[in-house]
């Protein structure tokens, strides 16, 4: 970012900034302040960096994908999408986080349910006939 004079006012801006490069197309990827550290020693720094009114700052975009089979597949569509629109800006994808949607925990339940079910069935004692013909 390019006449900041505070880290505060970098952060406003890049994120003000990256929305625009981003919407219409992907108004649904969350844009929040990103974490940075010293690479020396480990503590923690401000999002942003300014030095002679101008900064970098350090951004986390989220977006979720949809019809993926893996955590690979969900990365590379992310970095295509977002890469896309933010040209000549470095991307790392930092976290992969699988959701469960409603109809995989449904099947997941059935499945469950129909184990505990023939689980149940050989395990129910003999019918009666069966104890007084043995």
């Amino acid at each position: 970012m390019y006449d900041v004079e505070t880290p505060d006012e970098a952060v406003r801006i890049a994120i003000s900034k990256t929305g625009e490069m981003l919407n219409p197309d992907l108004n649904y990827v969350e844009i929040d302040m990103g974490e940075r550290t010293c690479p020396h020693c480990g503590e923690e720094l401000e999002p942003a960096f300014v030095a002679a009114d101008e900064s970098l700052v350090a951004l986390e975009l989220e977006m979720t994908v949809f019809n993926v089979e893996r955590t690979e597949h969900a990365s590379r569509i992310a970095r295509k999408e977002i890469g896309q629109r933010l040209e000549n800006i470095p991307l790392e994808v930092l976290e992969v986080e699988v959701i469960e949607d409603d109809e995989d925990e449904a099947a997941e339940e059935a499945e469950s349910a129909e184990e505990t079910e023939s689980d149940a069935e050989e395990d129910v004692l003999p019918e009666f006939d069966e104890l007084i013909e043995g």
